[in-house]
């Protein structure tokens, strides 16, 4: 148990940027768009947040890390935006949009890195510079639930909570919900009551670029002092499985999300699991894309996704 207590919040850390962008993935999905692209929005995220982040510090700016985390979710939604125009009007395959889009996103954050820091990473930000753990007053009292969930944890832990129940809320409960969802099922009757198919698909995809830069800046901030090719490595591809796994969920997101976060921190503590200990490390790290490979092979054909996710809409269809 003690061990349980000691993995619990850095699982809720390394967690917390694939909540988050698999929420960004849900709006995207429940639009009528795949967005294949949330790894390489990551990938932008985390390189501006981190060179935002270096530039200001050095310039002596004032709470530079809220500026840095803006402009990574503002750099991530531009860069996404070429996925919506390829996919909603030039209605190419959204699966090949997105995968270009990972593959731009490599190389032009090491290109980028090469220009301003003549390396392969940025400069190193300092500790400081970044959010440290915190607890939260009453709620870390609760008897066991506030010690796991709410006792030194890093604010994006938080963020990502409380992004669970807006989601759900924006999803489930407002008008526009509704018609996001409406898209992603039958477009053609969401257009014939009057919604904007287009715009409102635009919207689903923006917000999931959004979303996904913020993932990306939670995880560089949180983790590491620099943004480098390996910062991100994949984690975007673990949040589609999130997605997935979450049944297009914000609150099966955050369950599957924490899931995938014990999968990352059982590397840092194999050492002290019996069990495990004879495991080679190479073979633990491997565990987190292992268990996302297995969990998209064994749920994606049994989960039920919006019907008009990934097609390409018609206004002549019927």
């Amino acid at each position: 148990m003690k061990l349980i207590v000691e993995m619990f919040p850095i699982a809720l850390m390394l967690a917390s940027p694939l909540i988050i962008t698999a929420l960004g993935g849900l709006f995207s999905e429940r639009s009528g768009v795949v967005n294949v692209a949330l790894d390489g929005c990551m990938q932008i995220g985390g390189f501006t947040s981190a060179t935002v982040l270096v530039l200001l510090s050095a310039a002596g700016v004032k709470n530079a890390i809220w500026w840095a985390i803006l402009a990574a979710i503002v750099a991530s939604t531009v860069f996404v935006s070429i996925h919506a125009f390829a996919a909603i009007h030039m209605r190419a395959d959204q699966t090949i949009s997105g995968t270009a889009l990972n593959v731009l996103a490599g190389g032009l954050t090491i290109y980028l890195c090469e220009i301003l820091f003549n390396a392969k990473s940025t400069a190193s930000f300092n500790n400081g510079d970044v959010f440290s753990r915190v607890s939260v007053p009453l709620l870390k009292d609760i008897p066991v639930i506030g010690k796991l969930f709410f006792t030194g944890n890093y604010p994006f832990t938080y963020m990502a909570y409380v992004l669970v129940v807006i989601v759900w809320f924006v999803i489930y409960k407002t008008a526009f919900g509704l018609r996001l969802r409406s898209c992603g099922e039958f477009p053609q009757a969401s257009a014939s009551m009057g919604v904007s198919v287009v715009k409102t698909r635009w919207i689903g995809v923006l917000l999931s670029g959004a979303f996904a830069g913020l993932g990306g800046a939670a995880l560089v901030l949180s983790t590491q002092t620099y943004f480098n090719v390996g910062s991100i490595h994949g984690l975007g591809f673990v949040a589609i499985a999130t997605l997935i796994f979450g049944k297009w969920n914000p609150w099966g997101i955050l369950g599957a999300g924490i899931l995938f976060g014990f999968s990352q921190t059982l590397s840092f503590y194999v050492s002290s699991i019996p069990m495990l200990a004879s495991i080679p490390s190479e073979l633990v790290n491997m565990f987190p894309y292992v268990l996302t490979i297995i969990v998209i092979v064994l749920f994606s054909g049994r989960q039920v996704g919006p019907k008009a996710s990934g097609e390409i809409y018609d206004p002549s269809k019927r």
